[in-house]
């Protein structure tokens, strides 16, 4: 019997679907689903990119985005999950954040940190005196080339392991430094009007409820672009 490989997709908001159905983005955000914590409401990653890029070229769906997510976390999460899932892996989709987030760990819990945003109450003081600090201390230049080079790290291992991916940039760019060979790994990574949000807001799709994320057709649009864009990597693939 034939078992099908998983398309396995990690990023922030705009990969977890957030608002693509409803006005959620994380599970918890529904009384229904309290429980699930900080995972993609079900409503919306149905309607997602990823898993309807999943359904058209008849691949399982493995979904680690997270809203609000680091990069920290999306490259953390993705090395967990290839340390078990490799083998069983046909392609990898990650939408980059931005550069201006930071994830910490702190006894035994993982914290989202966005530059501008509100210090959860909840937090243990020793989060919250950490996050003033990183706010302060906080340089977007030298972020931007520290995740070039960790994403170009990814990228080379996923070379290494043959494993057919594709990249792009949820809405900053790395336009204004040294440009790397990506091949056909990455959509436009140094154009910012190449990165998902202003691609979508360029063919008139618009967000949902004066945000930022957008509705289930813009998810329709970008399935079907991201499949063009991975079709010669999937043709030449061994795996």
């Amino acid at each position: 019997m034939t078992v099908r490989k998983i398309l396995y997709v990690n990023g922030d908001s705009h990969s977890a679907g957030a608002e693509a159905l409803n006005t959620f983005c994380f599970a918890e955000d529904d009384p229904k689903y309290k429980n699930f914590g900080r995972m993609p409401h079900p409503d919306n990653a149905y309607v997602s990119y990823g898993q309807l890029l999943a359904k058209r070229l008849d691949l399982n769906f493995k979904l680690d985005a997270e809203s609000a997510s680091s990069n920290d976390r999306i490259l953390r999460t993705t090395n967990q999950y290839l340390t078990h899932g490799r083998p069983y892996t046909r392609a990898v989709i990650i939408g980059w954040a931005t550069w201006e987030r930071e994830e910490f760990y702190w006894d035994k819990n993982y914290y989202q940190f966005t530059a501008g945003m509100q210090p959860d109450p909840a937090w243990p003081g020793e989060v919250r005196e950490h996050y003033r600090d990183w706010v302060i201390d906080a340089n977007s230049e030298q972020n931007k080339e520290y995740w070039h080079e960790e994403i170009w790290k990814l990228h080379k291992l996923l070379e290494n392991f043959e494993i057919p991916h594709l990249f792009f940039n949820t809405y900053t760019s790395f336009a204004g430094l040294k440009e790397y060979d990506w091949g056909d790994s990455y959509i436009d990574p140094y154009n910012s009007v190449g990165t998902y949000y202003h691609q979508l807001e360029a063919l008139n799709f618009k967000p949902k409820n004066g945000g930022y994320h957008f509705g289930a057709d813009a998810h329709v649009y970008w399935a079907q672009y991201l499949e063009t864009k991975l079709t010669n990597q999937l043709k030449e693939s061994k795996i």
